[in-house]
């Protein structure tokens, strides 16, 4: 039960991965169209920084996720609740932002998290 686990808190953590390179990619074509200064620049580097969060999300759950590995599963932890965390604070609480688009990433990291920690709380010591 351990290994199901394991591969449906990788698949969460993918798709969250999957859905923030999305997001970046809008994120980026939004802030093309703006004015050149430096509220586009600081767009720009949201953007990076969500899809750099992303990328590594989807390498670490294909990678250790997907293996039950102790070090993915904090890695994946850290690095996804510190990209969502201030997603929920101060987009989705404000109400900036509602409805399903609002709770997909959130619930996909969730699932990872929750997905995960079952997996790793029931493996068996090698």
């Amino acid at each position: 039960m351990s290994r199901v686990f394991a591969i449906l808190g990788a698949v969460a953590y993918f798709a969250w991965g999957g859905l923030h390179l999305l997001a970046a990619g809008k994120s980026y074509l939004f802030a093309a169209d703006m004015e050149a200064g430096l509220v586009q620049g600081r767009l720009f580097q949201a953007s990076f920084y969500v899809a750099a969060f992303a990328l590594a999300a989807i390498v670490i759950a294909l990678g250790f996720n997907w293996r039950n590995s102790p070090t993915g599963y904090w890695i994946n932890l850290l690095t996804v609740s510190a990209a969502d965390i201030p997603f929920v604070l101060f987009i989705v609480l404000p109400g900036h932002m509602s409805g399903p688009e609002a709770l997909l990433g959130p619930s996909l990291w969730l699932t990872g998290v929750a997905c995960s920690t079952i997996a790793l709380l029931t493996r068996r010591p090698k």
